[in-house]
């Protein structure tokens, strides 16, 4: 029984360290000054804003040929000047709207070192098999550590016994 729960423990333990490993090394990026967009946040001069957050709302909808279904609208430095980033559904179909010309634009792709932040943080590669994907990688976990103790309690009890075992030969 020992050998299966072993063997067990060390296939969960792999199983479980790579998401666990990408998690880290996400959060450890998102730490890095400046290595992931957004990662840094600049005060923005309010005496530079001249477009109204309704008015960037509607010079989005101009661009686009329709009311966006916008669920966020945020005042941010970017590059140096203040834009309104326009978030569509889910994250989609951002926007960037100049907060003082009003001119927009699509946002840019995300850089390689963001997309990872955000696909191995958030599991976001999974779509809406994410909440599953982490309860299932959640329950391996708590396997791997009840294997992990039960290895280690059957492995003290074990010696405990021994050493008894050893002194009653003793005597």
């Amino acid at each position: 029984m020992r050998s299966l729960v072993y063997r067990l423990h060390i296939w969960l333990g792999l199983v479980v360290a790579v998401p666990v490993l990408a998690w880290a090394s996400s959060g450890f990026l998102y730490a890095w000054p400046n290595a992931v967009e957004g990662g840094k946040v600049d005060i923005i001069d309010a005496t530079r804003v001249r477009v109204s957050p309704s008015e960037a709302l509607s010079k989005a909808g101009e661009f686009t040929g329709r009311k966006l279904p916008t669920t966020a609208l945020t005042l941010l430095m970017r590059e140096g000047r203040p834009v309104y980033q326009a978030i569509g559904g889910m994250g989609a179909d951002s926007l960037l709207i100049d907060a003082e010309t009003g001119a927009v634009t699509k946002t840019p792709p995300p850089g390689l070192l963001t997309r990872y932040f955000s696909q191995a943080h958030f599991y976001f590669f999974a779509g809406s098999w994410q909440t599953k994907l982490l309860v299932a990688l959640s329950a391996l976990a708590c396997l791997s550590a009840i294997s992990g103790l039960y290895l280690n309690l059957t492995m003290w009890f074990g010696k405990l016994i021994r050493r008894e075992q050893v002194t009653r030969w003793q005597r």
